[in-house]
């Protein structure tokens, strides 16, 4: 198993290690409805160091992110400006999804799931044979999430000099700092920062959170907030063989320069041409219960399956993301336990910044 620089930070706190893609992870600290509240409601803070940072650079670098994401780098003119994409197999299946940062024109970064790190790494590496980049996963960096409607505040009383550099950053942009690279990105629904550092300065700027009062979570709680946020998981909304068309992240695909042949996009246009058949839906329980992964969806079309399924703290409703034909509305069935039971379908997100939205 392996172990972030935070590990035994972890296991001081009292967290429950679990097995997480083969990283030892906490999943949560004692209550993880306590920590999905407390990120709604305060502030909290996520170990996210298990995923991977990729470095590109060379004279060709944006040329090569053109080819290997389905969205268009050339969006991105402004220093620190991210872009959230999906990487693509030659039949349109999501290898990843991922953010890339502009840095200049010769320079981005990129985060990329842990669970994905070796396979993205030797895909990425196969593509840019003939390209004039370099491909530097950064495994010696550390991330902190600290996620919340009081996040920026608790980050610029714990850590000087950031606010002076990060005080005015717009959501989805970062900023360095020194060793640091602050992005305003997140995973959970809330405004906060993804701070990305020298794995020998994580303990320390850990310490130096908590001592503001920035509570530790767990990966229990970072999975609630992102399904309320309707923020789709590798593996369980898309995969290798799901198409973003079909995972309702059409938005993160850009087709308009008919001269930009990323990999892939021959696969989409066919599919685009014939019509998708299922989309990702959000779905919330009319009664009691709990909606789990891969149950059977009945709508008034046809037959689906929950990709995504949890109690929603800030709701206390059952909700779920569900892959089902496109096209289905109103109420639908969810076989739960040899029973039907009822749920109604609704457009994603359930939660943001604090507020329900179905």
């Amino acid at each position: 198993m392996k172990h972030t620089p935070l590990y035994q930070a972890h296991v001081d706190a009292g967290g429950k290690m679990v097995d997480f893609g083969g990283w030892e992870m906490p999943l949560n600290y004692g209550s993880q409805i306590e920590e999905h509240h407390q990120v709604r409601n305060d502030v909290g803070m996520f170990d996210v160091s298990h995923m991977t940072v990729v470095d590109f650079k060379g004279a060709q670098a944006k040329t090569f992110l053109q080819t290997l994401i389905a969205n268009d780098v050339d969006k991105l003119k402004i220093e620190g400006k991210a872009l959230y994409s999906c990487m693509l197999n030659e039949v349109g299946g999501v290898v990843d999804d991922l953010i890339v940062y502009y840095q200049n024109d010769e320079s981005y970064r990129m985060v990329i799931n842990a669970g994905t790190t070796e396979k993205d790494i030797a895909w990425i590496n196969a593509q840019a044979d003939g390209f004039d980049v370099s491909v530097e996963p950064m495994f010696d960096l550390a991330m902190i999430a600290v996620q919340g409607p009081n996040a920026r505040t608790k980050v610029f009383e714990a850590m000087p000099g950031v606010e002076d550099v990060c005080g005015e950053l717009k959501p989805f942009n970062a900023a360095s700092l020194g060793g640091l690279f602050v992005a305003r990105t997140g995973y959970t629904g809330e405004d906060g920062f993804e701070i990305m550092l020298p794995e020998k300065s994580a303990e320390f700027t850990w310490k130096m959170l908590l001592e503001v009062g920035v509570k530790p979570c767990g990966l229990g709680a970072r999975d609630t907030l992102r399904l309320e946020a309707g923020m789709s998981l590798y593996g369980s909304e898309m995969n290798d063989s799901v198409s973003p068309l079909e995972a309702a992240l059409s938005w993160t695909v850009d087709l308009s320069n008919e001269d930009r042949q990323f990999v892939g996009r021959g696969a989409l246009e066919t599919l685009k041409d014939k019509g998708i058949e299922k989309t990702i839906v959000g779905l919330v329980l009319e009664g009691k219960g709990v909606i789990r992964d891969h149950q059977v969806v009945k709508t008034n079309i046809g037959e689906g399956e929950v990709t995504s399924g949890t109690f929603s703290p800030t709701m206390g409703k059952a909700i779920a993301l569900a892959s089902v034909p496109k096209g289905s509305e109103g109420l639908c069935e969810i076989e739960m336990r040899n029973k039907l039971v009822s749920a109604k379908i609704v457009k994603p997100p359930f939660v943001r910044n604090g507020k329900v939205l179905v």
